[in-house]
């Protein structure tokens, strides 16, 4: 397929003489034909997807003789064509300058808040703001509403908003990601004799939302030790700003929690950090840069606008040397609301562990934008096993519908960073390797679940 032949023309054939697609009577007619400019910009882009989502061309031919043109149309708008020929293009200012991204007061967001105190969003041409909100559930409601242009929210919501659990089935679309690594399991001090969690049997323990890696991987760690998470355990939804007030008041007994909350609770005298998660698995995802599918369509420049800033913001974030002053920007109450030792420990990762011990660990957390589907496929595995999600899943095709790789390496490359060169990477979580090719393999591993 040439790069700018239409992808959803069945007939189109290998070329036999006369012009490339076997439709014109010379090539010189052909090119005659082909679209110029921007929409020549977008089928280029439209092809490389077909040509990833089927290889070999008599695929192709047989989907869409088998679909028909309006469906394989209906599919593009799934894929945010539009959006991604014009970020890499760079074509056109951005449709609004005024914008709004939601966030939770956490250090995971720091690329998403950092970029407004320090000059990243404004030297896009945007003027955004970001806007501290009460909890996940209003976040996500906020961006469904379109009160809010974009949001930081945990890396499993957008797959969940997009499947329809826990809302109306809206496509959203995580163009980076935020953080990885950056939580730890705290507990209440009267339990600093008590580190096995096999015998945790009774705790209340609480996360900050159902459709979170918190979540799965708490209870991934209390299933590697024998304790039904679903019976053995009572787990309760609270907002990161509300669990050390919980712990002080011991209506909790712990949490998995981003690490200024654990750093707070282990600052104000009240928990301890039991286990970090990176020890859990070292490089997981945390939050996510996310935008509503349509909004990339009506707005592919301001969207590619806001992920070029939060790229940048990132990439500095990722440099040790720049912690100490992204600390002092995004303590204030207007964005953490956290001392600034609270911030900085976390940040610079030499921190304070609750038992006597002062430790350091420079990968603590870590600033990596790149979506890979992997994280995706890892995390529908998990949403099965625990039984939100009911029946056959497509791993492959969700993640990569909603997990935009390819659009974050391309603007990646713009700015003279070096994304992978794989959309996908093996890794191991407890000891346990996780294959992406094989979900339902991995799946039907494990002992304690709730999937059918």
């Amino acid at each position: 397929m040439a790069p700018f032949d239409n992808p959803f023309d069945a007939k189109r054939r290998i070329a036999r003489g006369g012009c490339s697609c076997g439709s014109h009577a010379s090539q010189a007619a052909h090119e005659a034909a082909l679209p110029s400019g921007d929409a020549a910009i977008e089928r280029a882009v439209e092809a490389t997807m077909m040509r990833a989502l089927f290889p070999h061309q008599a695929e192709r031919r047989a989907f869409l003789r088998s679909v028909g043109l309006a469906t394989a149309a209906a599919v593009s708008q799934f894929l945010p064509t539009k959006f991604v020929a014009e970020a890499f293009a760079e074509a056109g200012k951005p449709e609004k300058t005024d914008l709004k991204i939601g966030f939770i007061p956490i250090t995971c967001a720091t690329p998403i808040i950092m970029a407004k105190p320090m000059g990243f969003y404004e030297k896009q041409g945007l003027n955004v703001d970001v806007v501290k909100t009460a909890g996940w559930a209003v976040v996500r409601d906020k961006t469904l509403n379109k009160e809010y242009d974009a949001a930081h929210m945990l890396a499993p919501m957008p797959l969940a908003i997009t499947m329809g659990l826990g809302s109306n089935p809206v496509p959203f679309a995580v163009p980076a990601i935020e953080n990885v690594n950056g939580q730890a399991i705290c507990l209440a001090n009267k339990h600093k004799d008590n580190r096995d969690p096999k015998n945790w049997k009774g705790f209340k323990l609480a996360i900050p939302f159902d459709y979170s890696n918190h979540n799965y991987l708490l209870r991934y760690y209390l299933a590697e030790h024998g304790i039904d998470p679903d019976t053995d355990v009572q787990l309760r939804s609270v907002p990161p700003p509300e669990m050390v007030a919980n712990l002080r008041a011991d209506n909790i007994d712990g949490f998995l929690a981003p690490d200024n909350v654990v750093q707070r609770a282990v600052y104000d005298g009240v928990g301890f950090i039991h286990i970090l998660s990176k020890e859990i698995w070292d490089g997981h995802p945390c939050c996510s840069f996310s935008v509503a599918q349509d909004t990339i369509r009506d707005m592919p420049n301001a969207t590619a606008a806001m992920l070029r800033a939060i790229l940048q913001a990132t990439a500095y974030a990722s440099k040790a040397e720049n912690r100490k002053e992204i600390a002092a920007a995004i303590a204030p109450a207007n964005y953490l609301n956290q001392p600034l030792t609270v911030v900085e420990q976390v940040l610079t990762g030499t921190y304070a562990d609750g038992l006597g011990s002062v430790k350091k660990d420079p990968k603590r957390v870590a600033f990596d934008p790149f979506p890979y589907e992997s994280f995706a496929i890892w995390t529908l595995t998990q949403m099965k096993r625990w039984g939100q999600i009911k029946g056959d899943v497509d791993y492959a095709a969700v993640a990569k519908q909603v997990y935009r790789a390819t659009d974050a390496a391309k603007l990646m490359q713009q700015d003279g960073l070096t994304p992978p060169e794989a959309t996908t990477k093996t890794f191991v979580v407890m000891g346990k390797t996780f294959d992406p090719a094989k979900p339902e393999e991995y799946l039907d591993s494990f002992k304690i679940k709730r999937a059918s």
